[in-house]
């Protein structure tokens, strides 16, 4: 059947318009509202509220008692404006990220071995009682030198989810002018941070191998893509 695109038109005519929105979120949210309602809470006056209540007058009906509320095609139309809403707020993060500058790999592996190099000083210094002590015994060395590793990978991850999830920066990273942030937007929280420094801290070759194919510059780790998050350089 083909679509009668005047009468799409029409539609979209009577959705552009701010205020008429207004009127069907109002009664999307309350239910029901009168007429004194809806003055109150768009603060209009008597005779623009009429106005485009008539307008609306395909997507509300009234009842009994003279309160207004959304027929089945109001419903629709709430749909609409909400994925409208959704789809303008899309493009306007996509918009500011396309201006943001990314950092680049070279600085951002420099932050990444600066924060390693950090935790693993602090590692051998937790340890470092029992690694003088197994200096000693050649057999057990390298058993400690596992433990110091695996110290090192949870101080990391800790450190680097604390801090970043906290102002976006490791020390690494503020030195170098890093962060990171979310490419929806929205400000980095420490579950986002503790996802997308999972993969760095613990499977960094996958991690890396994953991001790399998938060719955006955005994502260098598969982590980063999966957390929603991405690396910027405050310098640039």
């Amino acid at each position: 059947m083909p679509v009668d695109e005047q009468n799409v038109s029409k539609i979209l005519s009577v959705l552009s318009h701010p205020l008429r929105r207004g009127i069907l979120i109002n009664l999307s949210d309350k239910g029901e509202c009168s007429f004194t309602d809806l003055m109150r809470a768009l603060d209009v006056d008597t005779g623009k509220l009429s106005f485009h209540i008539r307008s609306l007058a395909p997507f509300i009906e009234q009842t009994s008692t003279g309160r207004y509320r959304l027929n089945k095609t109001g419903g629709n139309a709430i749909v609409l404006i909400r994925d409208l809403e959704a789809w303008a707020e899309e493009a306007a993060v996509k918009k500011r990220l396309s201006s943001l500058p990314l950092a680049s790999f070279k600085k951002r592996t420099s932050a990444f071995l600066f924060d390693l190099a950090m935790m693993f000083a602090i590692a051998v210094v937790m340890t470092l009682p029992d690694f003088i002590y197994l200096l000693t015994a050649s057999s057990l060395f390298l058993l400690n030198l596992d433990i110091i590793f695996l110290v090192t990978l949870a101080l990391l991850w800790g450190y680097s989810t604390l801090l970043e999830g906290f102002k976006g920066q490791s020390l690494g990273k503020h030195i170098l002018g890093l962060k990171v942030v979310r490419v929806d937007g929205k400000n980095l929280s420490y579950d986002y941070a503790a996802v997308r420094n999972f993969g760095k801290t613990f499977l960094l070759p996958f991690d890396l191998m994953v991001g790399l194919r998938l060719n955006d510059k955005r994502f260098v780790r598969y982590f980063d893509k999966f957390a929603g998050t991405t690396v910027i350089d405050l310098r640039s």
